[in-house]
């Protein structure tokens, strides 16, 4: 039958459904059939045909007709299932009812009185299969669909490749089949690399679009701060209940991380090819950090020591969470595997970039968002991944691309999702000593970004780069000042050396900071001078013999320290320096940077085209909350400072002012005026001036200052060299302070920061679902659906 032909059949049969105000029995297969028997409709066509205004026009006015199409859909899958799908015929069918369940599930979600339909049972459908009425042993329907979904992924013939020589063998039995003989990618716990087939690819993309659209019922439901609730599709599907958990948890990482857009690493061979393998990947890559949604807050997190077993999983206790898919990636240990893991996802990160200097080389990928939310989870559930991450410079190859993506969206309000997730995982990185280490890697790769041209190592890239992204970002990423210093102060005692422009921008960034226009306007921003200063200390105590580009730069600038010194605190003052900000509303002082010009082949970074969609993103805790205090010991390990322990630094001052304290008392110090303007009140600026840490800042002014004008005013001396080379041969010991504890703050869970990423993930999933738009034009509730 002619695919006109075939469309118009299945219109017809969808304005049937529309108009029969009785309902339809169940066994009437000549009506029912007409939605998937004789029809051969792409999934787009499927979206086309069945508008959405007629499926909720069919859930309000006959409910019973759309609970027997789902019905009767399923069952279709199911029968698929149990059959193996060996004819055409059998295999159209259940692609056609593939389709038609991901068009009506969003509207079967959105009505809060048909969520539970999919969870209620069917008479007649028992747990054993064979249709006899024992209800106690009926399934629900989503498990039926789950399950025979599970089943098909690894369906000979159909979503997999047989292993049977002759073809008049009967097909391998799908109940006795063992799924894991038939992971469709080498990589994690396979070697073997079936070949590329692109029709089970495309078959395997419909069904996990299927799976996804189950999946989202998630946003549907409004996001709950302690919603510690498991989505309950999820939970299913990721149990023991499916017996594929395993190979095809597998199989979707292998996928992901073995995919290579630059067409089997030919540069420009995606031209001549077209690649059918990345839509599989986009939805290999949706559906695993779906599955993997589990805050390790409220969980026990399964960490593991086990020794090496003969399998890639580590098999010692604890068993960890229930949900299989977090429990198996908790549980990779074998170097080889972190290997190909940390390849895969760096060379796919790092495609946007090499778009900008070999232009139309490789393909480019549009799923970083997704690839940057399954490391966070690599490294959040798995801390031996972690630490295999940060043991060689490869770490430096999710930096560079991070700090790409992190500089290009800065001006882009659509991307602020981006940025955090970006901020994020750098602030779990620079939580551990070894990624301050590598940092001193000389940077070499020319990237063409839009910032100022420096010789130096990656260490100054990301200053360069954070520097960049507070003096020109938009509004919106103000919330992430806080996250970005706390990054460089964790790196900050072991920086060997910066290069000339980063030192600068250091210092340009406190001058910004510290004006008092600045300082008095919020209760938190004296927090970013407290930061910088914990950097210039850390830098100045521990690794000062290097440092003589800062040290010159803070002796430049030694003006701005004296300020801070002599910061007014009397009420006529904080006034005028409000009345000032009211005038200048400017977020922060752009001049006074010598910029520079950019790299040659950069593109400035570019505000969203006016009307881009962006979703909406619920509020990430303060960084107190999203980080804990730890102190550096002699040994390198760390001691935890939490709960508020009052040590006290060498200087005397409380170890570093406690955030929720010092807030709970500035709100008692500072009235907020009947406007709702915060309005400072001179014993608040009192309270956290006398805390400022400038002792060992001032003393190496005092020390220095001196010897530099003596060998300005001997020597006639201008230049910068020769002072450069004074300070790189002078030596502080013995005349500075005790050296400070070092205080490292460690990204900890918590379950802000999981509602978070679950919104973020979601809002990425439904934005860039637009071929066919799932989700687009229901009522979600997860965020809001914004144009800029």
């Amino acid at each position: 039958m002619g695919s006109a032909d075939s469309k118009l059949n299945f219109r017809k049969a969808v304005i049937q459904l529309t108009t029969k105000t009785q309902p339809v029995e169940a066994t009437d297969d000549a009506f029912w059939d007409q939605f998937w028997a004789n029809t051969a409709t792409s999934v787009q066509d499927v979206f086309a045909l069945v508008p959405a205004a007629e499926i909720r026009a069919v859930r309000e006015e006959s409910p019973s007709n759309l609970a027997t199409l789902c019905y009767k859909a399923v069952e279709k899958l199911v029968q698929g299932a149990e059959s193996g799908c060996h004819s055409e015929k059998e295999k159209q069918i259940v692609l056609n009812c593939s389709r038609l369940l991901t068009r009506v599930l969003p509207y079967i979600f959105e009505d809060p009185d048909w969520r539970g339909f999919f969870w209620s049972t069917v008479p007649g459908a028992g747990r054993g299969g064979q249709g006899e009425d024992d209800d106690e042993n009926a399934r629900p329907l989503a498990e039926s669909l789950l399950l025979a979904v599970a089943d098909l992924l690894f369906c000979p013939e159909f979503t997999v490749q047989s292993h049977r020589r002759s073809t008049v063998d009967s097909a391998e039995d799908i109940h006795s089949l063992d799924s894991c003989e038939y992971i469709w990618e080498a990589g994690v716990g396979f070697a073997h690399s079936p070949q590329p087939n692109y029709i089970h690819d495309m078959n395997r993309m419909e069904l996990l679009k299927l799976l996804l659209t189950c999946f989202s019922e998630a946003m549907y439901l409004p996001p709950a701060p302690d919603s510690g609730s498991t989505n309950p599709w999820v939970q299913f599907f990721c149990s023991t209940e499916n017996r594929h958990a395993l190979p095809l948890f597998t199989s979707l990482l292998n996928t992901v991380c073995a995919y290579d857009p630059v067409g089997y690493g030919i540069p420009y061979n995606h031209l001549l090819f077209s690649d059918y393998r990345e839509p599989l990947v986009e939805e290999a890559v949706q559906v695993l950090i779906v599955t993997l949604d589990h805050d390790s807050a409220t969980s026990t997190s399964p960490t593991v020591d086990g020794t090496t077993t003969g399998t890639a999983m580590d098999d010692a206790d604890p068993p960890g969470p229930e949900n299989l898919f977090v429990n198996y990636l908790s549980r990779i240990h074998r170097e080889e595997d972190f290997q190909f893991i940390l390849k895969g996802i760096a060379r796919l990160l790092s495609n946007p970039l090499l778009q900008t200097y070999l232009p139309n080389s490789t393909k480019k990928i549009q799923f970083h968002q997704e690839l940057l939310v399954l490391f966070w989870k690599l490294c959040d559930f798995n801390k031996k991944f972690l630490f295999f991450v940060l043991k060689s410079s490869d770490v430096l190859d999710i930096l560079v691309p991070i700090l790409y993506f992190l500089n290009d969206a800065r001006a882009d309000q659509s991307r602020v999702g981006l940025m955090h997730i970006g901020v994020f995982i750098l602030l779990l990185l620079s939580g551990e000593r070894n990624f301050g280490v590598r940092l001193n890697k000389p940077y070499s790769v020319r990237v063409p970004m839009d910032i100022p041209v420096f010789t130096g190592t990656h260490a100054d890239l990301l200053i360069v780069v954070f520097h960049k992204i507070i003096t020109s970002g938009h509004q919106r990423l103000q919330p992430l000042f806080d996250c970005l210093l706390t990054i460089v102060v964790n790196v900050s005692p072991y920086l060997k050396s910066l290069s000339m422009v980063a030192a600068n921008k250091l210092l340009h960034l406190l001058e910004a900071f510290s004006t008092t226009w600045f300082l008095f306007s919020a209760a938190q921003n004296h927090h970013l001078v407290f930061f910088l200063l914990e950097v210039f200390n850390n830098i100045i105590q521990y690794q000062f013999d290097g440092n003589s580009n800062l040290v010159y730069a803070i002796i430049r600038k030694r003006s701005v320290f004296h300020q801070l010194a002599n910061l007014p605190t009397d009420p006529p003052t904080i006034h005028k320096a409000l009345q000032r900000r009211r005038r200048a509303p400017e977020p922060l002082s752009r001049t006074g940077s010598q910029e520079g010009a950019s790299m040659e082949g950069s593109r400035p970074a570019a505000p969203a085209e006016p009307g881009t969609l962006k979703t909406s993103l619920v509020a990430t805790p303060g960084i107190d909350k999203l980080t804990e205090k730890s102190q550096v010991s002699e040994d390198g390990t760390l001691r935890s400072l939490e709960p508020a322990s009052q040590q006290s630094s060498a200087d005397g001052s409380p170890a570093k002012e406690e955030p929720g304290q010092v807030w709970r008392e500035q709100r008692r110090l500072s009235s907020a005026s009947a406007t709702g303007q915060w309005s400072p009140a001179p014993e608040w600026v009192l309270s956290w001036k006398s805390k400022l840490p400038l002792q060992t800042i001032m003393r190496l002014l005092q020390v220095l200052v001196p010897q530099v004008e003596k060998i300005c005013i001997d020597k006639g001396l201008t230049d910068e060299s020769e002072i450069l080379r004074f300070l790189q041969h002078g030596t502080l010991v013995g005349l500075l302070p005790v050296p400070h504890p070092i205080l490292i703050r460690k990204y900890q869970a918590n379950s802000g920061t999981a509602m978070w990423f679950r919104t973020y993930m979601w809002g990425v999933i439904y934005l860039r679902n637009v071929d066919p738009p799932v989700w687009y034009d229901t009522d979600v509730k997860l965020f809001e659906i914004q144009r800029v």
